[in-house]
């Protein structure tokens, strides 16, 4: 229990006063509409994960960022811990009537497990480092933390025809600084409360709200998640 108050410390000890931006509406809701998958072959250990993710400045329109992303996984025989490796493509909007874009390349390498506190409090750590090329910005990498915890309401698992709540925690740090005035070693951290729906045991959907904040400016946003596993 010591770790779990510990690690939810973690992001609310990092996060910047924010700072008022000009060029965002911190006031304007946005919407992220996420899609994420994985499947695993345990007899060979491997498996494939991936999301994609629309991101938008409002709920329904004003592009934040389009983002794809992939990798291979591998769990070893006897461990908890997931490996990945992968790549992802974002292309980012500007905020407002502006159509101008960014491309990114990222590659990343994450662990992951799952952790269960009581009888039916699910949690999963996530560690994940990234190398980012950013167009018309300098080479840049940072780590990731996100501590998430699922509990369901009407049942004591996750399986087909639960209803449960989802919370998670997000802490990003950068490792190198290009020299931008709004760059530092904290980059971002969010906040995220969600009800679920388990649809199947393989498919579950979750719709909530979550809080993004970084040096420059803080804003919420409406996310639905359709959550699937082969």
């Amino acid at each position: 229990m010591r770790f779990l108050q510990f690690s939810m410390l973690i992001g609310y000890l990092f996060i910047s006063p924010t700072v008022f931006s000009q060029n965002v509406d911190q006031s304007q809701l946005g919407a992220w509409y996420m899609y994420m998958w994985s499947a695993e072959d345990t007899a060979k250990e491997l498996g494939f994960q991936g999301d994609i993710q629309h991101r938008n400045w409002k709920t329904t329109g004003d592009l934040e960022q389009l983002l794809i992303r992939g990798g291979l996984t591998w769990r070893p025989q006897g461990s908890a811990v997931k490996y990945t490796l992968g790549y992802a493509h974002i292309t980012s909007g500007r905020f407002g009537p502006s159509s101008d874009t960014s491309e990114e390349n990222r590659i990343y390498q994450e662990a992951l497990f799952d952790q269960t506190l009581g009888d039916k409090l699910f949690l999963t750590h996530r560690f994940r480092l990234e190398q980012r090329w950013v167009q018309n910005q300098d080479y840049r990498s940072r780590i990731r933390y996100f501590l998430g915890a699922n509990y369901p309401l009407n049942q004591d698992n996750l399986s087909e025809g639960a209803i449960y709540l989802a919370f998670y925690n997000e802490l990003f740090v950068n490792f190198e600084l290009d020299g931008r005035p709004e760059q530092d070693y904290f980059d971002r951290n969010r906040i995220y409360a969600a009800l679920g729906y388990s649809v199947r045991d393989n498919l579950r959907l979750q719709a909530g709200y979550m809080w993004q904040e970084n040096r420059i400016f803080g804003k919420g946003q409406l996310q639905f998640n359709l959550i699937q596993s082969f």
